[in-house]
């Protein structure tokens, strides 16, 4: 397995997957499939373009004759790429559910006629639902809130079915919220951070007492790089880091890290059916051998110097790809 196909490599997670790989895998080569929609960017990889091991291929995962041909230059598959956001899936759910499910699906069925060995699909904590107390294992119940969470949720079902009648060699990966840099500026950890350096306020969704599990990037590529070379084919594995927080709580911390007071906290309206917290148990992965290396204090303070070093890279997307109220 040494010729891997990832898809939204041009992505937050995708690209430091790709860049870990190309660091600490000298025998691997990457095709990158990515369509580079709004929030796949090239800049995140402008450092690996004359990198032989390395190809970029533009274009949609829905696209089945383009997959097929992709599919048949690999060995393995790593899937990240999707419509994540939440606010704009409840804004609209369509290109939803046409990345999230007809996507998955066809990646499903290229990689089975290809016979491709590895399959790694990356999916979410969101679809286990809001936990009041304790932590979601592989076999909790799905309880998608979100058009984009329930998105996801049908994509890991499809995983699953192929699993099933095909005997296909897929994996699940269910993460929790991923930080650092590369980050498109509409999740919170960078939209706080630039708005602060822009000098604006940052919108916290009603009294921020909603919880959420943070771990670092790298972290989270490495669990993703350690499941495809060992995990077991048909198995869902979490991954977390035992760093909840509330988000006043990373709002403060974020604040603190920028020299910046509680004024700068500007409250609005909750989002509808907001989860109230996420957390995860992963013995499994940790039996695998998986344990974060990162802190959430470290973690955070190499983000916030990131996006305090990098304005070129944030700055235009901010101005070009959204508006912030």
């Amino acid at each position: 397995m040494k010729r891997l196909l990832v898809t939204g490599g041009c992505g937050f997670i995708g690209s430091n997957f790709i860049r870990l790989v190309m660091k600490e895998r000298p025998g691997y080569s990457v095709v990158n499939l990515d369509k580079l929609s709004y929030s796949g960017n090239p800049e995140n990889l402008r450092d690996l373009a004359q990198n032989t091991r390395y190809t970029f291929v533009k274009g949609d995962i829905c696209d089945k004759k383009l997959v097929a041909k992709v599919m048949s230059r690999v060995d393995a598959v790593v899937h990240f790429a999707a419509e994540t956001h939440v606010d704009r899936s409840i804004a609209g759910a369509d290109e939803f559910l046409k990345t999230n499910i007809l996507g998955t699906a066809s990646l499903l069925e290229a990689s089975r006629a290809c016979g491709i060995k590895r399959f790694v699909h990356m999916s979410t904590d969101e679809v286990y639902g809001s936990l009041a107390k304790g932590k979601a294992d592989e076999e909790h119940r799905l309880e998608p809130n979100s058009p984009y969470s329930a998105s996801k949720a049908g994509g890991d079902l499809l995983v699953r079915s192929f699993r099933v009648t095909h005997k296909h060699p897929a994996m699940i990966i269910r993460c929790t919220n991923n930080y650092g840099p590369y980050q498109f500026p509409e999740k919170v950890i960078p939209l706080f951070v630039t708005n602060l350096l822009e000098g604006k306020t940052v919108p916290l969704y009603g009294q921020g007492r909603n919880r959420r599990d943070w771990i670092f990037v790298e972290d989270a590529c490495r669990a993703v790089l350690l499941v495809l070379e060992k995990g077991n084919p048909g198995e869902i594995y979490n991954v977390g880091s035992d760093h909840e927080r509330s988000n006043l709580q990373l709002t403060r911390a974020i604040l603190k890290e920028l020299g910046r007071g509680e004024d700068m906290i500007r409250r609005v309206a909750d989002r509808p059916g907001h989860d109230f917290r996420y957390a995860l148990n992963f013995n499994k992965l940790r039996k695998l051998g998986f344990k974060p290396r990162w802190s959430f204090e470290e973690g955070l303070r190499t983000t916030v110097g990131w996006y305090v070093a990098n304005e070129w890279w944030w700055l235009p997307l901010k101005k070009d790809k959204f508006t912030v109220k």
